[in-house]
């Protein structure tokens, strides 16, 4: 047999080569941790529908914040617990928040963490929707008042970014506007730009105790079905101002990653969600693959497709297993 022109293998013989050549990279600095947060003391609470996962109160994240630097994971990304919900959800933009409680005390353990906050209302209305809700539809404009209060409500209480993510049309601008006019136009926007209607949510809203108490959430948030509608909701919040855009979910996302990565120039984000966290874990406990093996494999693939930031909660876990890679 004539001896082939091109022999790729050659540069897959040793781990050395392979690492010499290798074109995509995964770092614990291209890492978010999620991190679900309630006021309060005490120690952190397993939520049973994200084994691995707990709820953080208050007073426990400072040993958070530590474990997060000695990991090298630089960044968080926050979620609040309401004591109280009503229809408009008024404890979201409150300064008593365990959202703008939990920003402080992260941020007095250690002033480098990179704190951004989820800015919705969907955990905060007693009907579960993200915004206001007129005449038994989500209200976008007014919504995006009560998001801008919010936003600045977290900005002053310490965060780096915000990150609003009720789909609402115009609510980068909403939120820029009013960061601005408050005094924080040094602070960013990491927006939600394509967040579909997933089913991948579940076991987050479960742990939220989010779920819409009537209806659903597709008229909102996108079809997962549209491709150049994505592709355009991620423009206009680069053109609304947002300082980082995000695709949600990350797997069933991988094309428009690499769609978003050829046309827009900020940095481009991606989240692990909750039912993808949930697969893994399953999939790994049946013995039907490696843990590790399984996530590296999504999460560089997820990068691979332009992802520059993946927020996933296994984040500290991947950091330690990259730590002690040969």
């Amino acid at each position: 047999m004539p001896s082939p022109a091109a022999r790729p293998r050659r540069l897959r013989r040793t781990a050395r080569l392979r690492d010499w050549v290798a074109e995509t990279d995964l770092d614990a600095r291209h890492l978010v941790l999620p991190v679900l947060v309630r006021a309060g003391d005490g120690r952190p609470t397993p939520v049973p529908s994200l084994p691995g996962v707990a709820r953080w109160p208050v007073g426990a994240l400072p040993e958070l914040a530590r474990a997060l630097h000695a990991a090298g994971v630089p960044a968080v990304l926050l979620f609040g617990q309401a004591e109280r919900k009503d229809g408009e959800g008024r404890e979201a933009w409150s300064p008593r928040s365990a959202v703008a409680q939990a920003v402080g005390a992260l941020k007095s353990a250690d002033p480098e963490l990179i704190v951004v906050t989820d800015v919705c209302l969907c955990a905060y209305t007693d009907h579960g929707h993200c915004g206001v809700v007129r005449n038994g539809a989500v209200d976008n404009d007014a919504t995006v008042e009560r998001l801008a209060r919010t936003a600045v409500a977290h900005a002053r209480a310490g965060a780096d970014l915000v990150a609003p993510s009720a789909m609402m049309d115009g609510q980068v601008a909403g939120l820029r506007a009013s960061l601005d006019t408050a005094g924080f136009p040094d602070r960013g926007i990491l927006s939600y730009a394509t967040k579909h209607a997933s089913a991948f949510y579940g076991p987050f809203r479960e742990a939220e105790g989010s779920r819409p108490s009537f209806g659903d959430r597709t008229t909102y948030q996108m079809d997962p079905r549209n491709a150049r509608e994505a592709l355009r909701e991620l423009r206009q919040d680069v053109a609304e101002g947002a300082d980082i855009v995000m695709v949600k979910p990350a797997l069933t996302s991988l094309d428009l990653l690499a769609r978003a990565r050829r046309r827009i120039d900020v940095p481009l984000a991606a989240y692990q969600v909750s039912g993808e966290y949930a697969m893994l874990k399953s999939g790994a406990r049946s013995g039907a693959f490696s843990e590790r093996e399984a996530v590296l494999e999504t999460l560089t693939a997820i990068r691979r497709a332009g992802a520059d930031l993946i927020v996933s909660y296994y984040a500290q876990d991947v950091a330690a297993w990259l730590r002690r890679a040969p």
